[in-house]
C-alpha cells in the first residue's frame, strides 16, 4: 500500500429525513433531521462520516475543507486536522464551520481504517470491549401511550438499564407536566432502571433547583442542561445545591469549550457530540481534558460514529442511543449497531466504522 495515500477527492450529500411523529423538547420543536454526509477517498478506498446540522455544511465540506485536504496524506489525519481549521479562520470556529470540520474528519479515521484494514477502535486502542448506552428520546409532544412504548422498548426489548426523558416543556412554562411525566416514566421503567432527565437549558437557576428538589423522590440521577450550557455560573450554582448529577456539553464546538465548562465546576459528566466538536481527533482531545479534571464523558448522540471512539476512552461513562439518529442510522448505513444488554459492541471485523451508505434507501431523502 502506498503509505502516503494522498486524499484526492472530498464530497458531501444532503439528507432530510422526517420524523416519525411530532417532535419537542424543553425550547425547540422539530419535524425532520438533516443528516450532512462526508465522503473522501484516497487509494481508491472511500471513507464516510457525518453530521446533523443544517445542509449549509455541504457547500464548506465540499467548498474551501475539500481543497485544505485534497493532496495530503489520508493516513495523516492530525496535520490535515489542523490544515482545515486554518483555512477556516476567518469563518469562526463554533457552529456549522465546526459540524464540517467533524464530518470530515471522521471520514477520515473510517478511511484510514479501511486502508489499514483495521477498526477504528482498534487505530485507537481499546479501552472498552462494550460501551454502556441509555435510552433517550421521551419528548415533551409524546402522549403517555407513545412514551410507555417506546420506554418499554429499552427496558423490556433492548434490556437498557438507563433512560432519558425531555422536561423543562415550553421554556419551564409547565413544570407540574414535567414533574407528571417524570412519575410516569418511573411508573413505566420500575425501581431498577435510571432515570435521566434533559431540560435543554429551558429553566432559570432557581427554578431548575426547585424542580430537582421536588424530583427527588422518583430517583432521578442525571439533569441535563437545566440551565442554558452557555450559563457556566448557572449551572455550577444549581450543581452545587442539588445530588443528582449535572451535565452538559454537547454544544462544545472546540476545545476551549470544554476547558472552560471544566474549569468553572459546572458539570459531573461532561458530554461531548462527535458530530460537532471537531470529530474523532478532537473527541479524544476533550475527553483527555475531562480525565485531567476527574470527570467522566458521555458520547451525545449520533451512536454509530461514537461507538469505536467511545471504546477507545477509559474515563467513559456511557453514549446517548437517541431515537431519531438510531432510526436513521439504522435506514441509512449496513453495519448500524443495534443494542444488546444495555450495550453497543463496535465490530471489530470490519475495518474502519463499520458503515456502509445504503444509498438505495438514502436517496428518496437526499436535498442536495
Amino acid at each position: 500500500m502506498n503509505l502516503d495515500a494522498p486524499i484526492d477527492d472530498v464530497t458531501a450529500q444532503v439528507y432530510q429525513i422526517p420524523t416519525d411523529a411530532p417532535e419537542a423538547d424543553g425550547t425547540l420543536a422539530w419535524s425532520s433531521t438533516t443528516l450532512v454526509l462526508a465522503e473522501v477517498t484516497a487509494a481508491g478506498r472511500r471513507g464516510l462520516g457525518y453530521t446533523y446540522a443544517d445542509g449549509a455544511c455541504s457547500r464548506l465540506i465540499a467548498g474551501p475543507l475539500a481543497a485544505a485536504a485534497t493532496g495530503r496524506s489520508a493516513l495523516d489525519i492530525t496535520g490535515t486536522w489542523q490544515a482545515m481549521v486554518v483555512a477556516m479562520r476567518n469563518n469562526g470556529r463554533p457552529g456549522l464551520v465546526a459540524c464540517a470540520i467533524s464530518a470530515i474528519d471522521t471520514a477520515l479515521w473510517d478511511l484510514k481504517g479501511k486502508l489499514l484494514d483495521l477498526p477504528v477502535c482498534r487505530l485507537l486502542g481499546v479501552a472498552h470491549a462494550e460501551v454502556p448506552i441509555y435510552g433517550s428520546g421521551g419528548f415533551t409532544t409524546y402522549d403517555d401511550p407513545t412514551a410507555r412504548a417506546q420506554l418499554e422498548r429499552w427496558v423490556g426489548d433492548w434490556q437498557i438499564p438507563r433512560v432519558k426523558i425531555k422536561i423543562g416543556e415550553s421554556w419551564g412554562s409547565e413544570v407540574r407536566r414535567d414533574l407528571g411525566r417524570i412519575a410516569f416514566a418511573r411508573r413505566v421503567i420500575g425501581p431498577n432502571t435510571e432515570l435521566y432527565v434533559d431540560a435543554n437549558g429551558g429553566y432559570r437557576r432557581k427554578q431548575a433547583i426547585r424542580v430537582a428538589r421536588a424530583m427527588a423522590d422518583l430517583d432521578v440521577s442525571w439533569f441535563e442542561e437545566p440551565v442554558s450550557s452557555d450559563d457556566l455560573t448557572g449551572l455550577r450554582e444549581v450543581r452545587d445545591q442539588v445530588t443528582l448529577d449535572v451535565t452538559a456539553g454537547e454544544y462544545g464546538y472546540d476545545l476551549a469549550y470544554f476547558q472552560r465548562m471544566l474549569a468553572a465546576g459546572a458539570v459531573d459528566c461532561l458530554q461531548i457530540d462527535v458530530t460537532r466538536c471537531g470529530g474523532i481527533t478532537d473527541w479524544l482531545r476533550a475527553a483527555a481534558v475531562a480525565a485531567a479534571n476527574n470527570v467522566d464523558v458521555s458520547g451525545h448522540c449520533a451512536p454509530n460514529l461514537h461507538a469505536h471512539v467511545a471504546a477507545a476512552v477509559p474515563n467513559l461513562r456511557h453514549l446517548e442511543y437517541f431515537h431519531d439518529h438510531h432510526r436513521i442510522e439504522q435506514m441509512f448505513f449496513d453495519g448500524a449497531l443495534c443494542p444488546d444488554g444495555g450495550v453497543l459492541r463496535p465490530d471489530r471485523q470490519r475495518p474502519g466504522l463499520g458503515l456502509e451508505v445504503k444509498f438505495g434507501d438514502a436517496e428518496p431523502y437526499r436535498v442536495a
